[in-house]
Order: structure tokens, then C-alpha cells, then sequence
């Protein structure tokens, strides 16, 4: 069983210690309290930029210009967003594979950082992103 509290209040905090001291000591449980990073509806923020990257452009992909997915273009920005320090190893039948810093382990400064990057790389390609009410404020806007 899997418990995560998001202590940000003296009763989940209570609620936590009585999970803790709850705990049946017949096997072991690892306990981590670490700072929030960033939010369901944050991670949710970035898709309909990467989507509107993905419908709208096309990117050289093995000397032609390709449609990427979503997920492609995170890779890229993500390598951009970091200044392209990435590594780059040989997969286990030859090609390559591209090393690099994940979007989850952002904090929730270097997220905000991240987010406007996405924007202002959007903007520089000419990319309309749609976003809801609720992404909007997701993103930080009013």
C-alpha cells in the first residue's frame, strides 16, 4: 500500500505522523519527505504547447523533414531548455539514444522557468497554442 501526503497544515501533518506510527514493524517501509515539485494540473500545462509543436511543425528528422509526436518534441525542448547538454550513447543495436534531464524532476522554480521557455519558443516559431480557463491558470494567468 501507498501513501503520499501533501503536508502543507498542522492535520496532515498529524496525519502523517499517525501513519507512520501505525506501521506494522513485520516488514519494511520506506518513508520520503522531500519538497513538492510541481502539480497534476502543471504537468498538464505543458501538452497543449507540445501538441500545438506537433500539429503545427515539422522538424529534420534522418535528413527530412518530419511530423514528430508530442513526446519528441519534449525531447527537443527539453534538450534546448537545458542548452543541449545532453549525452548522446549508442543503443544496443547501433543507433543512438539521447540522454537527458527530465521534466519531472524539475522543482517547481526551474518548472515556472520551463513553462515560459515553452511559450517563448512557441512564439519565436510562429506556434498558436490553444489553452483553457484552466490551463491558464495552471500556467500562472489570470
Amino acid at each position: 500500500m501507498k501513501v503520499t501526503f501533501k503536508i502543507n497544515d498542522e492535520r496532515t501533518q498529524f496525519y502523517a505522523k499517525r501513519a507512520i506510527e501505525g506501521l506494522s514493524l513485520d516488514k519494511t517501509h520506506v518513508v520520503v519527505i522531500q519538497p513538492e515539485t510541481r502539480t497534476l494540473a502543471n504537468n498538464a500545462a505543458q501538452w497543449p504547447i507540445l501538441n500545438a509543436f506537433a500539429e503545427q511543425l515539422h522538424w529534420p528528422v534522418n535528413g527530412h523533414m518530419a511530423k514528430l509526436d508530442a513526446e519528441e518534441w519534449k525531447d527537443i525542448l527539453t534538450a534546448a531548455y537545458k542548452q543541449e547538454t545532453v549525452k548522446l550513447a549508442i543503443g544496443l543495436n547501433g543507433g543512438l539514444v539521447m540522454l537527458g534531464k527530465r521534466t519531472r524532476e524539475f522543482k517547481r522554480a526551474e518548472w515556472s522557468e520551463w513553462m515560459a521557455f515553452l511559450e517563448s519558443v512557441a512564439a519565436d516559431r510562429g506556434v498558436k497554442i490553444p489553452l483553457s480557463k484552466r490551463q491558464c491558470e495552471a500556467m500562472g494567468y489570470e
